[in-house]
């Protein structure tokens, strides 16, 4: 099922050929989200409504569901999948909790003080996708450290189905959250309402959200009017086995992520040619069971497997590629972490599925992808939070630290600047 290249006989250019997620019809996708965007920015919420029944076969003209109708909703929900949600929730709150800091106050010379403290972002936008899957997942990952960071306004937008409503699951993740009404767009018309702002669905600061690529390239080109958390494309996963790894679980893994669209890229990267070729037809074996596997068929057509005669050169080959998801499914995983410069989540032994992150262990999915691990992060609450520096001198400390201000003015030739010191020693 997947192609399997030998480490040793690629050359730079073509390790860097395949480590690239460029797909073919990028360009053409990049001119339908500018005609989109366009049309949000000048027609506003009827544009809104005519992509809802052009993409979603919704023809109504509500764009938004308020907190009757999504209590409403949420009783439908099972009682099991309330109890996961809330598990989730609870695992969730947790884990961010933690990124809440209060950094010190230093002072760097005698009678000066500086220090930083938090803000949240008072309007922050949250797309929850919900095309061929809905993602209820999504929603907590990005809501609860908003709500961790006191984000103030939350615009949440997903796609409406044929009835405009949304999936009971999203509107009890709502109700669960105390988010009280989730705006109807999806797709890059929901980014440029929330850039632009339309009469129904409020401008916020910054956007948030993975999404297929219309998506990503509408976040990408909404940036002079709002900023954006991360660039999220097509899902990807990168494991590295060794021979001890188990290859039912490593298919598994790979299909997961497969699963998710037919432009997700899976790799597996091995010491091991038996593990390579066991996990091929694991892969053959499973996927025939799976309701989408049609879209996990044309993820893994550009899909591959990687044979290394060491594990340090998966991790070379990894850093280039900088996954979304890596997983260590090698023995004593921990001890390679320090080989690890460039992934978006890291997943370490061989019963810590990548799955465990998307929903329930605690750590945020909302990760980057195509190679931008090499400058992002994952959405945290310091995502949600901006940082303002603060200062305090008395008259000590403009005596110790006033020469030093004016030479340096001076020397760039700003005598105003040299004499807004001057003035405070005299």
């Amino acid at each position: 099922m997947l192609k399997i290249y030998n480490l040793k006989e690629l050359s730079k250019s073509k390790i860097e050929e395949i480590s690239s997620r460029a797909l073919t019809d990028d360009k053409d996708i990049e001119v339908d989200v500018k005609v989109i965007l366009e049309g949000v920015k000048s027609d506003g919420d009827e544009y809104l409504k005519s992509c809802n029944k052009r993409f979603d076969n919704y023809n109504g003209d509500n764009l938004y569901l308020e907190l009757s109708t999504l209590q409403e909703l949420a009783s439908k929900v099972s009682e099991d999948l309330q109890l996961a949600i809330k598990t989730a929730i609870t695992n969730i709150k947790k884990f961010h909790q933690t990124q809440l800091i209060k950094e010190e106050r230093i002072e760097t010379t005698k009678g000066v003080v500086c220090w930083r403290e938090n803000r949240a972002i008072e309007k922050v936008g949250l797309y929850v996708p919900g095309g061929s899957a809905v993602l209820p997942s999504t929603f907590l990952m990005l809501a609860i450290p908003a709500l961790i960071a006191g984000c103030k306004d939350i615009v949440v937008c997903t796609p409406p189905n044929d009835k405009g409503l949304v999936n009971p699951a999203i509107a009890f993740c709502a109700i669960s959250l105390g988010i009280d009404k989730i705006y109807l767009a999806g797709g890059a018309q929901a980014i440029g309402a929330m850039a632009f702002g339309t009469p129904s669905i409020p401008k916020v600061y910054k956007i948030f959200g993975p999404g297929n690529r219309y998506v990503n390239f509408a976040k990408s080109l909404v940036q002079k009017w709002t900023a954006i958390d991360l660039p999220a494309g097509p899902s990807e996963v990168l494991i590295i086995a060794d021979e001890f790894a188990n290859p039912e679980f490593l298919a598994a893994d790979l299909l997961a992520q497969a699963e998710h669209g037919s432009d997700s890229q899976v790799v597996l990267v091995s010491t091991s040619s038996d593990i390579l070729d066991k996990t091929n037809r694991a892969i053959a074996e499973q996927f025939t069971n799976l309701p989408r596997k049609e879209i996990a068929l044309n993820a893994l057509k550009n899909s591959y497997g990687v044979l290394i005669d060491r594990l340090e050169d998966g991790f070379s080959f990894s850093n280039e590629y900088a996954p979304e998801h890596l997983i260590l499914a090698v023995n004593n995983p921990e001890s390679y972490t320090h080989l690890i410069i460039n992934a978006g989540s890291v997943f370490l032994g061989n019963y810590t599925p990548e799955s465990a992150g998307d929903y329930a262990s605690g750590t945020n999915h909302t990760l980057p992808t195509a190679g931008n691990a090499k400058a992002y992060s994952g959405v945290s609450v310091d995502s949600f939070l901006k940082k303002i520096t603060f200062q305090k001198i008395n008259k000590e400390g403009i005596n110790n630290l006033g020469n030093t201000i004016e030479i340096l003015a001076e020397a760039e030739g700003l005598q105003a600047h040299k004499n807004s010191v001057t003035l405070r020693l005299k």
